[in-house]
């Protein structure tokens, strides 16, 4: 059984599973050309979101058996001896340190139950954020106000964050403890190269708040109004993203 793994080239190398080559949009073409239709192929990537896309493109292009690993590598990683002994690198290790994250638990908390994930996203450390998603960063975590690694990447406007985070499958509408979902903070922060990057990753516009308002009743800026008024009408379909 041939082995795929779609995630991005830094977490590939930081860990993936034995046998497994990197598969990407650029090598996709060449890797169906020449591999045997009955050939049959797993493929996997953070949490199991992306890979059923290409699952299904193997699918429609007449593979016979294609997988698409449940839970993907985190899940893998969980349950296989092998991917729990991942080790701790030692930039990461000093990283961690620094930010007063104790030992080496990329799981760990601080003030306000903020995570190394969250706190990576918070300064737009993209490389960081790679390294603790291939070291076993729970994505899905929040902090003491019910905030995902995601908000905290719209706090810095750090889009190259938010794109990592929204490709390892983190929840994009996750509401907090007041029904605020991240298009929300960006809209109500007049954050329009925000709006419109969560915008044309699929973000929700239709929330609602505990209160009963959404990202549009909360625009603070008139570009942020016209970006989330368009969206509404066109049923959230992708916008062309302003500047940050």
């Amino acid at each position: 059984m041939l082995r795929f793994d779609v995630r991005d080239a830094a977490s590939f190398a930081q860990a993936h599973i034995d046998g497994a080559q990197h598969l990407t949009q650029r090598n996709l073409s060449e890797l169906i050309t020449t591999t045997a239709k009955r050939t049959p192929v797993l493929i996997y990537c953070y949490h199991g979101n992306a890979s059923q896309e290409y699952t299904q493109t193997f699918s429609d292009l007449g593979f016979t058996e294609v997988y698409s690993l449940d839970g993907g590598f985190e899940a893998w990683r969980l349950q296989s001896p092998a991917g729990r002994a991942v080790t701790i690198s030692e930039p990461l290790a000093r990283w961690l340190a620094d930010h007063g994250f104790p030992g080496q638990d990329v799981n760990a908390t601080i003030a306000n139950r903020t995570t190394p994930l969250m706190k990576a996203a918070h300064l737009g450390d993209v490389a960081m954020v790679r390294e603790l998603l291939a070291a076993g960063a729970a994505i899905g975590t929040t902090n003491a106000d019910g905030n995902n690694a995601l908000w905290l990447a719209c706090v810095g406007s750090h889009l190259d964050a938010i794109d990592v985070l929204v490709e390892a499958g983190i929840d994009i509408d996750n509401r907090n403890d007041n029904g605020a979902t991240a298009l929300m903070y960006a809209s109500s922060s007049g954050k329009a190269g925000v709006v419109a990057h969560l915008l044309a990753k699929g973000a929700a516009t239709g929330t609602e708040t505990l209160d009963g308002f959404t990202a549009l009743d909360m625009a603070a800026s008139l570009e942020c109004l016209q970006l989330l008024r368009r969206a509404s009408q066109a049923g959230a379909a992708p916008l062309r993203e302003a500047s940050a």
